[in-house]
């Protein structure tokens, strides 16, 4: 699927939440941040998941991967090396969050429900 269509595709909703893997999240961030400025961006991100899983949208964790990703990029950088450079932000197994947030922090419906900012350094 090309990034056009991968990306029309989750804003449509024509992708099912529980098909889209932690990777697809990554990249239609990634492709949200590489056509606008970050505001833009991560207001479109959520605006598209909101409307596909609402009951599962987690707004800490949501602005905290959009921000780690946009932290990452490089100006006019291609999809397949950003990957290859960040193994960390793919690994849904061991989440990178988990050096910032306490599992009890992220657990919390505040965090669910507003950004709340991390509670650890990233040295842990």
């Amino acid at each position: 699927m090309t990034d056009r269509e991968l990306l029309a595709a989750f804003e449509s909703g024509r992708i099912e939440p529980g098909a889209f893997c932690h990777a697809e999240h990554v990249r239609t961030a990634w492709l949200c941040l590489q056509r606008e400025e970050p505001a833009a961006a991560l207001g479109r991100y959520v605006d598209s998941i909101r409307r596909r899983a609402p009951v599962r949208y987690h707004e800490t964790i949501t602005w905290a991967y959009v921000l780690l990703i946009r932290e990452r990029m490089e100006p006019g950088g291609e999809w397949g090396a950003f990957a290859r450079r960040n193994p960390d932000l793919m690994d849904w197994q061991q989440p990178l969050l988990h050096r910032y947030y306490s599992p009890e922090l992220l657990a919390s419906q505040r965090a669910r429900e507003r950004f709340v900012w991390p509670d650890r350094g990233a040295e842990s």
